[in-house]
C-alpha cells in the first residue's frame, strides 16, 4: 500500500484520530498530578480504544471494554478515591520521583513488543476485514470454557469493593463524632 492509497482511505484517518486521542489521554494518565484527572483521562483512553475496536469490526470487544473497564473498573477506582477520602485538591500530587525509569521501561517494552509484532505479522494479510467475529462464538467461549476465570474476577472485584469500604469506615462513637464536629466548627471561626 502506497502513501497515497493510505491517505485516500477514510478509515485510516479515523484510526489516526482515535490513535492520537488514545496516546494523548494515556500521556495525561501518566503525567497528571491529580488522581481524579488521571482517572478521567483513563476513561478517555479506554473510550478511544473502544473506537479502535469498532474500526476493526470487533463490536463485542469494544462494548465489553466500555461496560467492563469504563463502566466498572474506573468507576470502582473513583469510588475508592471518594470512600477513602484521599486528598484530591491541588496539594494532593502524585509522586513523580520514579517517572524517568518508568518512562524508559515503558518505551523499551513498547519497542520490544512492536518489533516482535512486526516480525510476526509482517507478511500476514488480513482476510475478511469488516466481517468481525461472531458474538455467539465469543459468548460460548466466555461462558463455556472461561466461566471459572470470569467468576473469579467478579469475586475479586467484589472483595476489593468490600475491602475499600472496610478501610474507609470510621469506628467512632456518637460522642466522638459530636466532639469532632464541634472542633471543626471552632476551627472554621
Amino acid at each position: 500500500m502506497t502513501l497515497s492509497e493510505w491517505i485516500s482511505n477514510p478509515q485510516n484517518w479515523a484510526f489516526l484520530v482515535l490513535g492520537g486521542l488514545t496516546l494523548g489521554a494515556g500521556f495525561v494518565v501518566v503525567t497528571s498530578r491529580n488522581v481524579v484527572h488521571a482517572a478521567l483521562a483513563l476513561v478517555g483512553a479506554l473510550a478511544a480504544t473502544a473506537g479502535l475496536f469498532l474500526l476493526l469490526s470487533a463490536e463485542f470487544v469494544a462494548w465489553v471494554l466500555v461496560l467492563v473497564y469504563i463502566g466498572s473498573v474506573v468507576i470502582l477506582f473513583l469510588f475508592g478515591i471518594m470512600i477513602t477520602r484521599a486528598p484530591i485538591g491541588r496539594e494532593a500530587a502524585v509522586d513523580h520521583v520514579r517517572r524517568w525509569p518508568a518512562l524508559i521501561a515503558a518505551v523499551a517494552l513498547f519497542g520490544v513488543l512492536a518489533s516482535v509484532a512486526w516480525a510476526a505479522f509482517e507478511t500476514t494479510q488480513l482476510v475478511g476485514v469488516g466481517e468481525g467475529t461472531s458474538t455467539d462464538l465469543l459468548g460460548e467461549s466466555l461462558l463455556g470454557r472461561y466461566v471459572l476465570p470470569f467468576e473469579a474476577v467478579s469475586f475479586l472485584l467484589l472483595a476489593a469493593l468490600i475491602g475499600g469500604i472496610t478501610l474507609a469506615r470510621k469506628d467512632t462513637s456518637p460522642a466522638e463524632e459530636e466532639a469532632t464536629a464541634r472542633d471543626r466548627g471552632l476551627a472554621a471561626r
